[in-house]
């Protein structure tokens, strides 16, 4: 007995439609597009690039296939454009899709919406696996990153002589500080085994110590590529160095172990020498600028100074000047001594000539020389009252030249 078919509800709302009418081109091929992309999810596919076109449009047009059969794939521009390398015929890729028509030709075709290489699934399950492993063991904690020197006195690189990169490195550290010397420690940085190498020139660098910092660095490249830097032996001989390390591997969207556990990481290794140099303009800048500013510091000062020299210079004079100035001060105050001496002993003068004269004309003598005569009792107490004499008191009567003795003969009031 043959088993029932069952059919979804939207098989069986086609089915109708189907059996409804007569249909165009046109809409069976949307309705063919409308059936694939619901009933396929997004999904993954693997297979071999061939027949790849780039279009003027940005779009990518190329045809994925294994031994027994291919597919048309579409790629467009908003897309790819999020992509970090580009692939060629034969590349064996892994693609994260969608079913669809293009319903113009009716042509079955795959819309991918990312692009890997084949093999990235493991590669980046073995990353993340290590990455996880490492960063619980405490290699990532940012409490054991050790800081970068501001003025190196020495920089080592641990690369491959043969690399470009190291020639974008030595360009650099050139540029900014050409002083600085440099120490190679060669080593391979891609192929298979290379990751003992990178590890061993690593502990090189760290037990000779010769260098303040170290630059750990490769050129861009794909995820196999880098592969070496994403091994565990690599890490532990970064987390182990005595010396600050940088790592400069990739470009700024390439991610690796090496750059979690080293003590800083830099998008590029140009930017790693970069990091770890200062630069010789700004450095020459920032002096001829604090140069200028001391210069003028000073000169504001030897103003001051210079200020205060002449303003001190006003006030100082000489011994002899200071002589000079006090011989004068003594000449003119012994004149105003003199002067004043002079007035006070003018005074005197007048005022003795004035009593002098006031004496004279108070002298008795004198008044006795015009005739008058003052008399004196028997004790030399002169008499101006009659009432001090009786008759027959003896007294004595002084003139302007000589005396007298005589007796009262009569007094009368």
């Amino acid at each position: 007995m043959t088993e029932p078919t069952l059919y979804t509800e939207k098989q069986i709302r086609t089915t109708k439609i189907l059996t409804a009418k007569i249909l165009t081109v046109s809409e069976l091929n949307r309705l063919a597009n409308q059936v694939l992309t619901q009933s396929f999810p997004l999904f993954w596919i693997s297979g071999e690039v061939s027949n790849l076109t780039r279009a003027a449009s940005g779009h990518w047009y190329f045809s994925l296939k294994d031994a027994g059969a291919q597919v048309r794939c579409v790629m467009f521009k908003g897309r790819n454009s999020y992509l970090d390398w580009s692939p060629k015929e034969g590349d064996k890729v892994e693609a994260r899709c969608t079913v669809t028509l293009y319903e113009a030709r009716g042509d079955f075709q795959l819309t991918i919406e990312f692009l890997q290489r084949a093999g990235m699934g493991v590669l980046f399950e073995a990353f993340e696996k290590l990455k996880a492993k490492l960063q619980q063991e405490g290699l990532f904690d940012a409490a054991l990153k050790k800081p970068l020197p501001t003025h190196p006195k020495k920089i080592g690189i641990v690369t491959s002589p043969d690399a470009a990169a190291l020639r974008d490195v030595l360009t650099t550290l050139k540029r900014r500080m050409p002083s600085i010397p440099i120490v190679i420690y060669p080593t391979p940085v891609q192929g298979k085994g290379v990751a003992i190498q990178i590890a061993d020139a690593i502990q090189l660098a760290s037990e000779r110590a010769e260098c303040d910092v170290l630059i750990i660095c490769r050129g861009g490249g794909s995820i196999e590529d880098l592969w070496q830097f994403n091994e565990e032996i690599v890490a532990r001989a970064i987390a182990e160095c005595t010396i600050a390390t940088i790592s400069g591997v990739g470009h700024e969207t390439d991610f690796t172990i090496c750059d979690f556990v080293a003590d800083v990481r830099a998008a590029t290794p140009t930017a790693a020498a970069e990091l770890v140099t200062p630069s010789r303009d700004n450095l020459l800048n920032v002096l001829n600028q604090l140069k200028q500013q001391l210069a003028r510091n000073m000169q504001y000062l030897l103003n001051q100074r210079e200020q205060t020299l002449d303003y001190l210079a006003r006030r100082l004079t000489s011994p002899l000047q200071l002589i000079e100035q006090q011989k004068t001060q003594l000449t003119q105050m012994a004149y105003r001594l003199n002067t004043a001496i002079n007035q006070q002993l003018q005074v005197k003068q007048q005022n003795l000539l004035r009593l002098n004269q006031n004496l004279t004309h108070l002298n008795p003598q004198a008044v006795l020389t015009r005739g008058y005569a003052f008399v004196q009792n028997k004790t030399g107490v002169i008499i101006t009252s009659s009432k001090q004499l009786q008759t027959g008191d003896e007294v004595k009567l002084t003139f302007g030249v000589g005396s007298a003795d005589a007796t009262i003969d009569k007094t009368s009031q």
